[in-house]
């Protein structure tokens, strides 16, 4: 019996493409702040990926958006402000994501299983008005997703099985290492996250205990 859903945060609730772009745009009038966003979101996943590997100790995500942001910035030719790196503390959700939330609320508990810090989470649930029951994931593990040991400290935080936690993610990739660490798995697809060219998770690639056209249908299908 699924009694948590917890969510991947970036691309599967919150739009952080156009989001960041915006804010890029603002601080950095000169530059193309649509190519800005997706070359600073590039960074990501090296950046955590010497972390996951044992190169580095574990830095929050914070921190390593701030380095991946001067490394961008310098790449454009510009210098960035440190207060640009607060943009990602301002991301819009997909507009089912609020109502599907809350709907889902009534009958599971709900919490971010993200990359993202606590800190990060919370102010980010403040600006998009997301209705967590807590905020899980990486910092509580020290370690980053995919690794298990981030999805086992957020079961193990609600101290629930992960037989009783369901992972929902835009990724596949997400969903593979959740499945892997024992827990449900559920798909929304967000064929936008990466722009109108988007190439990848457009589909589910596996047998996926549940897929969704969107949160409100997913909320539905988990009634």
């Amino acid at each position: 019996m699924t009694l948590a859903l917890i969510f991947d945060v970036f691309g599967t609730c919150v739009d952080w493409r156009t989001s960041v772009a915006r804010d890029v745009a603002a601080a950095l009038p000169h530059v193309d702040a649509i190519q800005f966003a997706m070359d600073w979101r590039a960074e990501y996943d090296p950046a955590m990926k010497r972390i996951r590997d044992g190169g580095r100790g574990y830095v929050p995500l914070d921190d390593l958006h701030l380095e991946n942001l001067h490394r961008v910035a310098a790449r454009h030719g510009v210098t960035a402000p440190d207060s640009l790196n607060t943009a990602w503390e301002r991301l819009d959700p997909w507009a089912d994501v609020v109502p599907g939330l809350t709907h889902l609320r009534k009958t599971h508990i709900i919490a971010p299983c993200s990359n993202g810090s606590i800190a990060l989470m919370t102010r980010l649930a403040r600006y998009a008005q997301l209705p967590w029951d807590c905020i899980l994931g990486a910092d509580l593990a020290r370690d980053y997703k995919p690794n298990p040991a981030v999805y086992l400290a957020s079961c193990a935080a609600l101290r629930l099985d992960p037989g009783e936690v369901m992972m929902v993610a835009a990724h596949n990739g997400d969903l593979f290492a959740a499945r892997d660490a024992g827990l449900y798995t559920a798909f929304v697809p967000r064929p936008t996250e990466y722009g109108p060219d988007q190439a990848t998770d457009l589909a589910p690639e596996a047998d996926w205990t549940v897929v969704a056209r969107d949160f409100t249908d997913l909320a539905r299908q988990m009634a």
